[in-house]
């Protein structure tokens, strides 16, 4: 097996038996592979499974996913209510770049669907860890105002979901379920 037609690059030969084969990985869209038998015995062949892309990794499932966002014609055709429920847990579970890019495929999604495809309401944690940054922020006056990056992007989040909600004539509705009855309280208060 090989990553091109003359089966020089990325070359993998097997033969024998199947526990002389291990799991490998190719680069590239196209998989080049020959079969040759020497009649030795009759047994039926080998037999393979091709994967595409690395099962499990955070960033191809992320580029994937950014495409499929990007294309129009796609769009329509995607379970968004479910991406969106599994990128709000991988938001909440996530840190650093893994998070910031599930923020990233987030605001694509509030942008490209209808009110009905996200349910806004699983943005709640995200909404208690964007207003304790802001609070941290307003109470610690020694340091400039530079956003940290995850900051910047719950910020954008919330300030696009918040325009897309606004557009579909749900604000309030988006606004209670976001906040706590301690929160509320604490504002009407104020």
């Amino acid at each position: 097996m090989s990553s091109s037609s003359d089966f020089q690059q990325d070359r993998h030969s097997f033969s024998g038996s199947p526990q002389k084969w291990n799991d490998f990985e190719l680069p590239g869209d196209t998989l080049y592979y020959r079969f040759t038998s020497d009649m030795s015995n009759t047994e039926w062949g080998y037999k393979f499974t091709v994967t595409a892309g690395h099962l499990g990794r955070f960033q191809t499932g992320f580029e994937i996913l950014k495409q499929m966002l990007s294309e129009e014609r796609v769009v329509p055709h995607l379970p968004l209510a479910k991406i969106w429920e599994w990128q709000v847990g991988v938001a909440c579970r996530q840190t650093g770049h893994q998070r910031l890019k599930a923020l990233h495929l987030l605001l694509k999604i509030v942008q490209c669907s209808a009110q009905r495809d996200c349910d806004l309401t699983l943005l709640k944690p995200l909404w208690q860890l964007f207003t304790h940054m802001e609070n941290n922020l307003c109470h610690d006056v020694a340091k400039p105002g530079i956003l940290l990056p995850l900051h910047r992007a719950l910020a954008e989040l919330f300030f696009v979901t918040e325009n897309r909600v606004t557009e579909l004539g749900s604000l309030q509705e988006y606004l209670l379920a976001l906040n706590t009855e301690d929160h509320l309280h604490r504002c009407t208060a104020q």
